[in-house]
């Protein structure tokens, strides 16, 4: 029997791992849009409604990890290394843990989102996701590399924005906020969206080391 028939026997068949991935990553590209719709909604009520949304599709992807997870523990063969596939499971399900405490931390601290700093973070929040969705997706098969790079690179930069919007926005709350308590509710809420942009970049370098590997 040849070694490529052998080989092909115990390689998983349903590609299961691939297909997990591809659907957390899915789930966080429709956080990062409702994040948005979250701090462009100025009735508290109508936000709290949108935040439940994203606390059911956190619990979604709670899921699909542990799935990822319980396949680790059945599958002798996996697409890659072991430990890549939990180190892009728990970088993935960062993201989703982060963008669902920024989602909470707005209305649990009564702050209004109509917020230039808040806004432009979860602008980049929704672009993160959706470049980390187009680069696990090509995980698949790997054959378009270009494609894969171009979103690595592109999350990369959303990250460096992240940390100049933090920055600015940082500096115009304590110019012009004159209440210590907005400011320190306002910074906390910066602080966990520009974690959410440092996450997708950890994911981001999971998936180079990988390609780098396999490619």
């Amino acid at each position: 029997m040849a070694f490529n028939t052998i080989l092909k026997i115990f390689l998983p068949k349903d590609r299961v791992f691939y297909q997990l991935f591809e659907s957390v990553s899915e789930v966080l590209v429709k956080m990062g849009a409702k994040l948005k719709d979250i701090v462009n909604e100025p009735d508290f009520e109508i936000r709290g409604k949108l935040i439940k949304e994203v606390e059911d599709m956190e619990h979604i992807n709670d899921d699909y990890t542990h799935q990822i997870f319980t396949e680790l523990g059945k599958n002798f063969i996996t697409p890659f290394d072991r430990e890549d596939i939990h180190y892009l499971a728990s970088s993935l399900d960062d993201i989703a843990d982060c963008i669902y405490a920024s989602a909470k931390k707005i209305n649990f601290y009564r702050v209004d989102p109509n917020d230039i700093g808040i806004q432009k973070m979860a602008d980049l929040i929704a672009l993160g996701c959706t470049h980390v969705h187009k680069a696990v997706t090509e995980l698949r098969n790997m054959k378009n590399m270009r494609q894969i790079t171009d979103a690595l690179v592109a999350i990369n930069s959303i990250e460096n924005q992240g940390d100049d919007i933090f920055d600015m926005s940082i500096e115009r709350l304590f110019a012009m906020e004159p209440d210590a308590k907005e400011v320190i509710k306002k910074r906390e809420i910066y602080q966990i969206m520009e974690v959410v942009t440092d996450k997708c970049e950890d994911a981001a370098n999971v998936i180079e080391s990988i390609i780098i590997k396999y490619a």
